[in-house]
């Protein structure tokens, strides 16, 4: 008779009780407020800081005083003018200080050139009456390109003019930029220097306008609109004359033009802090046709 044995019994799963969750519990709150004390995180590195950079210009010119704002830096004070509407880097067009041995053009080196032109060479055949090898006869070459370097004197003229060019070009660059500073003034000036000397100006001129009003217009009672734009120097000449709108009447034009030169020369312009070189005074006067000259 066969016995059989019976089948193992499966173990059951441990049971976690209390006193198990308990501890669980307080040892992850342990390691959550050590996190939170000791400050333990976690941060991406910065990237390398930009180092700053120093623009230094070197200039040949200098002034004694130093500019109230400086736009570049460079090794030495420099005052500068122009009518630009941003400031340009300055320029030294001077030459080197190393002295020249003697007057003329300097000694330039020669680059490369296109040699003289060479006569074609001739053909030459060697030949015998009683010859046991036959010379073969020259092949025709084809015409080599010609090589695009000029002459050399050409190359050295052309040198020259390129240099005098470059030269004549940074030298108007650099009047441009000392040309005088200008300041414009008209009837909406609220400035109380200018203010002040713009009513001294019109005043004079109304007064010599009157006095020398065109005799034909105030018998033809004739009347007309003229602004003019005037440029004044700082010991009160006349800089400019220009007419910024005609009245479409020659002889107005001209009595207007002529009336600023006898009212030549203006006061001397007031001490401001942009202490400009040239003052730009745009009127607007009227010609009556009673014979007044009235500045709007």
């Amino acid at each position: 008779m066969t016995t059989v044995a019976p089948a193992p019994a499966t173990p059951a799963p441990p049971r976690i009780g209390d006193s198990e969750r308990l501890r669980a519990t307080v040892v992850l709150s342990l390691l959550l407020h050590a996190a939170v004390i000791l400050g333990i995180g976690f941060t991406l590195e910065d990237a390398a800081p930009l180092v700053p950079t120093l623009d230094v210009i070197q200039t040949r010119t200098q002034t004694p005083l130093t500019p109230a704002q400086a736009d570049f830096l460079a090794q030495a004070n420099n005052q500068g003018g122009g009518e630009h509407d941003t400031s340009n880097r300055p320029g030294a067009p001077q030459a080197g200080p190393l002295p020249q041995p003697k007057d003329g053009l300097a000694p330039r080196p020669l680059h490369a050139q296109t040699p003289a032109p060479s006569p074609p060479p001739q053909t030459r055949v060697v030949s015998a009456t009683r010859a046991d090898t036959a010379v073969p006869l020259p092949s025709a070459r084809p015409d080599a390109r010609p090589e695009p370097l000029p002459p050399g004197r050409e190359k050295i003229d052309h040198d020259i003019e390129m240099a005098r060019l470059a030269a004549e070009i940074q030298l108007r660059s650099a009047e441009y930029a000392k040309r005088p500073k200008r300041k414009f003034v008209s009837a909406s000036t609220k400035e109380y220097a200018w203010a002040q000397y713009l009513r001294g100006w019109v005043d004079r001129v109304e007064r010599v306008g009157n006095l020398n009003y065109p005799d034909e217009a105030r018998r033809r009672h004739i009347g007309g609109l003229v602004v003019i734009s005037v440029g004044v120097r700082r010991d009160g000449s006349v800089e400019s004359i220009r007419i910024v709108q005609s009245s479409h009447i020659p002889m107005l034009d001209d009595a207007a033009e002529r009336i600023v030169r006898l009212s030549a020369p203006f006061a001397p312009l007031p001490k401001t802090v942009d202490d400009p070189d040239i003052l730009h005074v745009t009127r607007t006067w009227q010609f009556m046709p009673g014979g007044e000259l009235i500045d709007r």
